[in-house]
């Protein structure tokens, strides 16, 4: 068995974007030139890396162990990592052990120290496999009722690598798609029980010795624009594009330099704003492509953004900074400071009121722009929080007799549901097994999805916190989303798979 360099360097930068690290992963994989490399990464199990690593472990303590004739002398301890790696400590256990072989008098007493050390050794070998192999996820002892059956899912194949993003359109049954395979795909999902289901494929290219050749970057941001006819779509090439629902593409926008993080269109539909890894935010002209100005108030990396009103928007960034700009003014129109770690999302509410943000600092926060300080400090999850979103309720919202509510995501393997009025927590959502990286709300604001890495979708009552369906795909959960009517939800996973709950079937 052998290995090269490039799969080494995959397998790390798959372990940094598992664990959570996805601005070191997208360093590492550039200067590692991750996208040149012909590995497969759907084929690629989750932990690969710590489950190779598991297996090296136990074999140099099995080669330590043995005894110059060929006998096994169980180590009385379990080798750590560093120990394993460490030349002197090696040594000094194989001494230790050829000094203990030799003192070993009575073949009776070294039988026993066999059967004790057996003991530890096998503990310590189940404890490893668990961290290696996520644990059965809870929802496997549900009542029959609550869990979906593969029969009832509709799995969509075709992406040769991860798929970080889906969304629906929003007049239609069409259910876009974006993935580590250089393209993004649009599944028609129309009700049609006698197909299977049409994907049109969008394929990101760049010129290159005056032909189109695939960028081998990254699409992880896609939105639709307000009456479903456009698909804007971000790339790690640095390229955002504009595409028809037959797939054809409409314009490139090409101002950013590097990786593009986040990408919304506002309401009426004539502008599209991105976030860079070039610490820049643009709004771009959704007829011309042009882009129509560029903000370079952040320090570092922009994460995120969100549309407050046509004109003005939110974005956040590694910096720690929230800033609030408006198009053509020239400085952010407000700035919020507060958080101690990266800010990772920001989503302003149905009214535009109220910016909530989260970060790796393991808080969400609550802003208002009638003041420069957070409304709310909301701190209840034990690691980062990933992504938040506000349910479509509360006032001036079609369903203004339910109260407004706030979701967050987080590595801890859980989901919080908050009362942003009261600024307290109503449900604690504990049923994952592994970190959450996406929530959505149902269109009446009834039912949340939740995605996680433990190859879960879990549908939730919103007014009770209890666990209403649940399906077990075949890999990781990056994003759970909605169709317009909520009958549908769609979730895209680590192993190249997409697929589609009915929830009128269940």
């Amino acid at each position: 068995m052998s290995f090269s360099i490039d799969e080494v360097n995959f397998l790390v930068y798959r372990y940094l974007q598992e664990s959570g690290f996805h601005h070191s992963a997208y360093t590492f994989g550039i200067e590692s030139h991750i996208s040149q490399s012909n590995i497969n990464g759907a084929l690629v199990p989750p932990a690969a890396l710590l489950n190779i690593l598991q297996k090296g472990l136990q074999y140099t303590e099995a080669e330590i162990s043995l005894g110059e004739d060929g006998t096994e002398i169980r180590l009385t301890e379990s080798l750590s990592l560093i120990d394993a790696v460490t030349p002197d400590i090696v040594a000094a256990r194989q001494n230790a052990h050829n000094a203990q072989k030799q003192s070993t008098k009575e073949p009776g007493s070294g039988s026993e120290q066999n059967g004790v050390d057996g003991t530890t050794c096998s503990a310590a070998s189940t404890t490893a496999g668990e961290a290696a192999t996520p644990s059965a996820p809870e929802n496997m002892e549900l009542d029959q009722s609550i869990e979906i059956p593969a029969s009832k899912a509709t799995v969509l194949r075709g992406h040769e690598s991860e798929v970080f993003i889906c969304a629906w359109n929003p007049s239609t049954d069409l259910l876009a798609s974006g993935s580590g395979d250089s393209t993004a795909r649009i599944w028609d999902m129309s009700d049609n029980p006698t197909t299977t289901p049409n994907q049109l494929v969008l394929r990101h290219c760049i010129q290159k010795g005056g032909a189109e050749v695939p960028s081998n970057k990254d699409v992880t941001s896609l939105d639709w624009n307000c009456d479903g006819r456009l698909l804007a779509t971000g790339s790690y090439d640095g390229y955002a594009r504009i595409w028809t629902t037959d797939g054809t593409l409409a314009s490139t926008l090409g101002q950013h330099k590097g990786p593009i993080f986040a990408l919304k269109w506002n309401k009426r539909g004539n502008y599209i704003l991105s976030a860079g890894v070039d610490k820049t935010t643009i709004i771009w002209d959704a007829a011309s492509g042009q882009c129509t100005q560029q903000f370079s108030f952040h320090s570092a990396p922009a994460l995120d953004v969100d549309w407050q009103t046509n004109t003005s928007f939110a974005s956040c960034s590694t910096d720690q900074c929230i800033h609030v700009c408006r198009l053509n003014v020239d400085k952010p129109i407000k700035s919020f400071q507060g958080h101690t770690n990266e800010v990772n999302a920001i989503k302003w509410d149905p009214q535009g009121q109220l910016l909530a943000s989260c970060s790796d600092d393991m808080s969400l926060k609550i802003w208002s722009m009638k003041q420069d300080t957070y409304v709310h400090d909301l701190q209840a999850h034990s690691k980062e929080i990933y992504t938040i979103k506000w349910s479509p309720t509360g006032p001036g919202t079609q369903n203004p007799n339910m109260n407004l509510t706030l979701a967050s995501a987080s590595f801890d393997s859980t989901v919080r549901l908050w009362d942003v009025e009261r600024g307290v927590c109503i449900h604690t959502l504990t049923k994952h097994t592994e970190p959450v990286y996406s929530v959505a709300f149902s269109p009446d604001g009834k039912f949340l999805a939740s995605g996680s890495f433990d190859k879960c979708v879990h549908i939730w009552s919103t007014q009770t916190g209890s666990l209403v369906h649940s399906y077990k795909g075949t890999g990781g959960i990056f994003e759970v989303c909605w169709n317009s009517r909520g009958t549908k939800v769609g979730a895209s996973a680590s192993d190249g798979s997409v697929f589609v709950l009915d929830l009128r079937k269940l």
